[in-house]
Parts: C-alpha cells; sequence; structure tokens
C-alpha cells in the first residue's frame, strides 16, 4: 500500500496507470466496520482502491466537534492495509483548500432541509470537499454508505448535474449486533448513552412493523416511533420519497423514514428505506 499525502503524487500515480478501474473511498477516519464494507466492496470490484482520510473543516459548523473528531491514523493504516488498499491518501487542509477559492453551494431545496436545516451550510462544505477529491481521484466508481442518505442523494445530485464520470456506488448500512448504526461518532456514547441510542434503530423497526401490518400514514407512524424516542433530544423524524419530498403516506419502494437526535452530547442519525 502506498501513502500519499501530496495531491500531485497521488494524481501522478494514478495518471500513470493504464487501462486500469479505479475505486474511491472517502472518509474521515476512526475507520470502523462500515468504512471496512465500502472498501471491501471497492477491491472486489475495481483494479485499484484509493482511501482518502481527511476530517473536512468546511462541513463542521462553529461549536461542533471538529477538533475532538476522533483521529487513528496509525490504526486507520492497518486497516486499510489488511483490507488490500492499494494507495491512501492523507492530506492536510492546505493540501486541500486555498486562499479566495471558488466554492459550491448545496440546491437550495434538498440541501438546506432536514440535515441541512438543522447544520446550515453543511452539505456546502460536504459537496465541496467529495468535488475536489473525485476530481483528484477521477475514480470509475466511489462508494457511499445509505446511512448519510441525504449526503448521498446531494452527492448523486451534483455527480449528475456537474457531468462527472464517476459513478456513485451506494453500500447499505452496517449495523452492530444490537442494532445502533456503525459511527465514527460512537465512541463518543458513554455505556448508559449506548443504551438509549439503540431506541434510534428499535424506532425504525418498530415503524417496519406498523408498515407491514398495513399502516400508511407517517404521522401516526411518527408518533408510534417517539414512543421509543423519550430519552433523546429530537432534532426531526421525517418521512421522505427518494428525491426528498415530505410525504403523507408512506409509498412503498419510493420512502425513507429519516432520524437524527443527540444522545447525551452526540449527534446520531439513522434511516430506513422502505
Amino acid at each position: 500500500m502506498e501513502i500519499f499525502t501530496k495531491t500531485k503524487n497521488l494524481m501522478s500515480y494514478l495518471n500513470n496507470l493504464k487501462n486500469k478501474k479505479i475505486g474511491f473511498v472517502p472518509t474521515m477516519g476512526a475507520l470502523h466496520n462500515g468504512h471496512i464494507s465500502l472498501i471491501k466492496k471497492s477491491v472486489s470490484e475495481n483494479d485499484i482502491t484509493i482511501v482518502s482520510i481527511f476530517v473536512n473543516p468546511t462541513q463542521f459548523l462553529e461549536g461542533e466537534d471538529l477538533d475532538k473528531y476522533p483521529k487513528k491514523i496509525a490504526s486507520d493504516k492497518k486497516v486499510c492495509q489488511i483490507a488490500g488498499v492499494d494507495g491512501l491518501f492523507l492530506p492536510t487542509e492546505e493540501e486541500i483548500y486555498f486562499d479566495d477559492e471558488s466554492e459550491i453551494i448545496a440546491p437550495k431545496k434538498t440541501g438546506y432541509i432536514l440535515e441541512g436545516y438543522h447544520r446550515p451550510n453543511h452539505f456546502n462544505g460536504v459537496l465541496r470537499v467529495v468535488l475536489k477529491l473525485l476530481n483528484i481521484t477521477k475514480a470509475d466508481n466511489a462508494y457511499f454508505g445509505k446511512k448519510d442518505a441525504q449526503q448521498l442523494y446531494l452527492v448523486k445530485k451534483m455527480v449528475q448535474n456537474f457531468f462527472i464520470k464517476t459513478n456513485i456506488v451506494e453500500c447499505d448500512i452496517i449495523r452492530d449486533s444490537d442494532g445502533l448504526a456503525l459511527s465514527s461518532r460512537n465512541a463518543y456514547l458513554t455505556m448508559q448513552e449506548r443504551e438509549k441510542a439503540v431506541n434510534l434503530s428499535k424506532s425504525l423497526k418498530k415503524a417496519t412493523k406498523l408498515i407491514i401490518s398495513g399502516e400508511r400514514d407517517c404521522n401516526i407512524i411518527k408518533q408510534n416511533m417517539m414512543e421509543l424516542l423519550k430519552d433523546i433530544k429530537i432534532d426531526y423524524i421525517e418521512i421522505v420519497d427518494r428525491n426528498f419530498n415530505k410525504l403523507e403516506k408512506i409509498e412503498i419502494k419510493n420512502s425513507i423514514i429519516l432520524i437524527a437526535g443527540f444522545v447525551g452530547t452526540t449527534r446520531l442519525i439513522d434511516n430506513l428505506e422502505i
């Protein structure tokens, strides 16, 4: 596995590859089994797999956890090597961003609802860095998890709108044995907080049972979910279609139930496709 800290060196390495299919997995590090599932999928589907680790400052709001975001570079390197990664990109902020540079703005509608409403301009930073990384790697395939459902939707929309050739591969949410969706931020949780956090996935399971039994009214489903979430400060529970339009009635194979909230001081998100 080769390690790159300079953009020009990674680009030179990739430019010298002839007729190789390139897979790319962008991360912010503190790699867990969710990340590993993306990496393994890329390794299995491409000739070369590149993983980036970059805690992107432009997607954090003032007062969020940029400074304390988990950093495990030594173990992350080992994870990537064992998983079969060919190139690990570890850029500094100075390698990615420049003074007085052009920026990208998230869509006015879908970029400022749900996560975009509670974290204003968050998606501006996400799309900005993803666009740069896709341009650096010129990957054939880039792998994103479905846990960040709105982010995934907006990245796919950006790739389409800007005529980027990279294929965005959607990867299923990976969960712990207790149902909690894997996240680097889970490391912040105390044992007691983790027990509460599991109710996020339990509420989604409850919604599933209601839908299987024939319930289609979104308000009734959300009310039932809230019964399990009394110990969590909920930012939102929303049900939307695959284009992030709010729904009043469940549409089978075209609905996503999204949830976000604070367990203690840790903000977690989860979702379920219907």
